[in-house]
């Protein structure tokens, strides 16, 4: 007969841990030092003991201002993006409206300003839909996406920075398979639609 195996040490959790669960942080920070600030981001560079108990060095992007985005969605299942060039990829881009809240500022009141400005819509229904980290290995950017409805258009009131933005309005469909060809590589662009594509199935 033959012998079981014995069971391994390295298990996979089936269920996510709750918040009473979550395990210790395992990095020691030695020290900390700031490398860079301008009035968006700072970059801190810490010594460190990783959780093998290793020294070693970790950089930190800190974001001075939430990530917010927003999926305006109309009666008729339309939605909007906006179009730039953004200066860190070297790419022109399309996106949902977005843009950064200021971090004692309600993620909604920030949402309601960044989807007038960028494309002149106001909206009386609004639903937080999706918190997320952008780029947690890097960077503590905080992010939140709304779903915005019942919507009335007006003028768009732009930035200087977004002196070139295009506004496209378009049917939610088209601006998702979009994303699913690769069109809309922007994150919360990415992760907003799929979310709201889900919200409609169901």
């Amino acid at each position: 007969m033959k012998k079981k195996k014995a069971a391994s040490s390295h298990r996979v959790n089936q269920q996510p841990a709750t918040s009473d669960q979550q395990p210790s942080n395992p990095w020691k920070t030695l020290s900390s030092t700031e490398k860079y600030s301008n009035p968006w981001i700072n970059v801190t560079e810490h010594q460190v003991l990783n959780p093998a108990g290793k020294p070693g060095i970790y950089g930190k992007v800190h974001f001075k201002n939430k990530a917010i985005g927003i999926i305006a969605l109309d009666k008729n299942l339309n939605t909007w993006l906006v179009g730039q060039f953004r200066f860190t990829v070297n790419e022109w881009s399309w996106e949902i409206p977005e843009g950064g809240g200021p971090m004692k500022t309600s993620p909604l009141i920030s949402a309601k300003r960044e989807l007038k400005e960028e494309t002149g819509l106001t909206a009386k229904k609004w639903q937080l839909i999706q918190r997320v980290h952008l780029s947690n290995s890097v960077s503590d950017e905080e992010g939140f996406i709304f779903l915005a409805q019942e919507l009335q258009e007006g003028p768009p009131q732009p930035e200087d920075s977004e002196a070139d933005m295009k506004v496209m309005k378009l049917p939610f469909k088209k601006a998702l398979k979009m994303v699913m060809e690769g069109e809309i590589t922007d994150s919360l662009s990415v992760i907003g639609m799929l979310r709201v594509a889900r919200m409609l199935k169901q």
